[in-house]
């Protein structure tokens, strides 16, 4: 059975904090240990561009962050580790997707109808201050999945609309192209945990509340001991439900420790007891990383060669894959048309299937036979993914289970299916799907 590609993407913005070790550095690399996946990890320099022009802040980010996450325990030989600038492929992938990319479907992206938004509650131009890459970085985004055919990406709720687009662009593609990409789908950790911050609200550097991963056992404890609580003393009963620090103890504790500090908190603890133990438990995990971390922060040059490894093992799957696309679109040799084909046996032209969406937001396809000839149109489909598996099942069960329903159409299985193109007879739909069917 193939291994399935899990794709996750690292903005290089900031420094990383607990939140973002709790909610996804420490589970996305305990996932990449999982059998049967390979797992594929790349920070995002290109897209931190669209946020910061401080080029020491960019340069020193990347560092800090692939620091982390090497201090963390992610294993470069297990995995693809990469820096997305180090892979020339995906900006030119991200210029053909762009041929392919529907402009309404950008204008709908949440990141740039928020900045419109803000301009006219503000009386601005609805364009005023947002750059060409706010814009265009939902393509550059399904470049970075479609580039090594990821099938799972995980993805907070927000961010399934750059999965859906992803989807879209890969898809016009391919029904240009032939099929070049897998189409990827968003894989939602619902469990995933999001920390509280100093203030008792999501730990975000938005709101300037967060501890950094890495901070200094002295600098920690300070942070913790300055996290909010309620004015409670010590000997009265406390609430675990809403507390900051408890929250925190829970995403660094096992279940029965996590079950004594609730315990504690029943029977009166005082907060600042409270806020030591939190800090011991936290200082506990962090301790042996922090040394990791500040050793790999000594040598960048140890970082730097982890990322240029990474970029040739990530190239040797975008280069191949970039030639394919470069020569399906017609960037080809021009001598190539001119040289002597090679003597065998004649490709054989097949019926074939072309999906595709139309203007109603409905994705559609079609069977083409041999000659070009339009056979069957289907029925209208919420996403991509229900039409490429109504396809599928028409080319494994259509030819035999095929039934045309006067009045209806096409039935697979008592479900309908589409119906016949103009001219087109149902002994001609089962033919063109037994054809799909014979081995190559």
């Amino acid at each position: 059975m193939p291994a399935t590609r899990v794709l996750t993407g690292i903005t290089t913005s900031g420094t990383p904090h607990l939140g973002n070790y709790a909610g996804a550095i420490r589970p996305a690399i305990a996932a990449s240990r999982r059998a049967g996946v390979e797992s594929f990890y790349f920070l995002a320099d290109y897209h931190a561009l669209i946020k910061i022009q401080d080029p020491a802040r960019v340069q020193r980010s990347t560092l800090e962050i692939a620091a982390s996450w090497l201090a963390c325990g992610l294993e470069p030989d297990k995995v693809w580790f990469y820096r997305q600038s180090d892979i020339p492929e995906i900006p030119e992938l991200t210029w053909l997707l762009t041929c392919v990319a529907g402009k309404g479907l950008l204008n709908r992206a949440h990141a740039y109808k928020a900045a419109v938004d803000r301009n006219l509650e503000a009386g601005e131009d609805a364009d005023a201050g947002i750059s060409a890459g706010l814009f265009m970085y939902p393509v550059l985004m399904a470049a970075d999945i479609l580039m090594f055919k990821a099938h799972s990406v995980p993805v907070g709720r927000d961010q399934i609309q750059h999965i859906e687009m992803a989807r879209d662009f890969g898809a016009r593609f391919n029904h240009l192209y032939g099929e070049h990409f897998v189409l990827p789908e968003a894989a939602i950790e619902e469990s995933v945990a999001t920390l509280p911050g100093l203030d008792g609200r999501k730990m975000s550097k938005s709101y300037d509340n967060t501890i950094p991963l890495f901070a200094p056992p002295a600098e920690l404890r300070k942070l913790i001991f300055s996290i909010v609580t309620d004015s409670r003393a010590p000997g009265e009963p406390k609430e675990t439900e809403g507390s900051a620090l408890f929250q925190l103890y829970q995403a660094f504790a096992t279940p029965e420790q996590t079950a004594a500090f609730a315990q504690a908190f029943a029977d009166g603890i005082g907060w600042g007891e409270a806020k030591q133990a939190l800090f011991e438990r936290i200082d506990a995990e962090v301790a042996p990383m922090r040394v990791k971390y500040e050793q790999l922060m000594a040598k960048p040059v140890e970082i730097e060669a982890v990322l240029v490894e990474g970029a040739i093992k990530a190239r040797r799957v975008a280069t191949p894959l970039l030639q394919a696309l470069r020569h399906a679109v017609g960037l080809r040799d021009l001598r190539a048309q001119f040289e002597a084909r090679p003597a065998g046996k004649a490709k054989v032209a097949l019926p074939q299937f072309k999906q595709y969406r139309e203007a109603d937001g409905r994705f559609y396809f079609k069977l083409v036979s041999a000659d070009g000839r339009e056979l069957l149109q289907s029925v209208a489909h919420g996403s991509p993914r229900e039409a490429g598996e109504r396809i599928a099942r028409l080319k494994r069960d259509g030819a035999a289970g095929l039934r045309h329903v006067a009045g209806e159409g096409l039935h697979l299985a008592g479900e309908l299916i589409g119906k016949l193109s103009e001219d087109a007879v149902v002994e001609e739909v089962t033919a063109a799907l037994a054809a799909l069917s014979e081995p190559a």
